[in-house]
């Protein structure tokens, strides 16, 4: 698992409209807060995933973007998003490559670990949060990056 201080692998991964999203083409913007989450429309996934929505604004007014990664299809990725108003790109990861590559690949191979990460403009992790069944210390993440001021 990548920690604090290491460089954030770069990737391309289709969002829910099918389109391609770059990281370094996002950190060209501003810092970008990365989250790896199981699976659309389990509970606690959609708690999150809303946590991020009801945030955006005050992140994008920092010039801090948010991207969701699970293994699931952009199909899927769409209906999640749209079910329940997600301002943000969602990536599919089916061949899980960015997801082992951030190291939030669960055991054995199976599943994914419920992680987030701060990354800088220059592509530094500024920070990381792993946390696979409570949402508190994501949300905390969250509160530090509004609480820092643009990054």
């Amino acid at each position: 698992m990548l920690n604090t201080g290491d460089t954030a692998p770069d990737f391309a991964l289709p969002d829910q409209h099918e389109q391609s999203v770059r990281l370094s083409q996002l950190l060209s913007k501003g810092a970008v807060v990365v989250y790896f989450y199981p699976a659309d429309f389990t509970p606690v996934c959609t708690r999150e995933a809303c946590v991020f929505r009801d945030r955006y604004q005050e992140l994008a007014a920092l010039d801090t973007q948010v991207v969701g990664i699970s293994p699931q299809d952009a199909r899927s990725h769409k209906r999640f998003a749209e079910a329940f108003s997600l301002p943000f790109p969602l990536l599919s990861d089916t061949r899980k490559q960015v997801i082992r590559a951030y190291g939030v690949d669960g055991p054995l191979g199976f599943g994914v670990r419920r992680a987030t990460y701060l990354i800088e403009p220059s592509g530094v992790i500024a920070n990381r949060v792993v946390s696979d069944l409570f949402l508190g210390s994501h949300l905390e993440l969250i509160k530090q990056v509004l609480a820092s001021g643009p990054a």
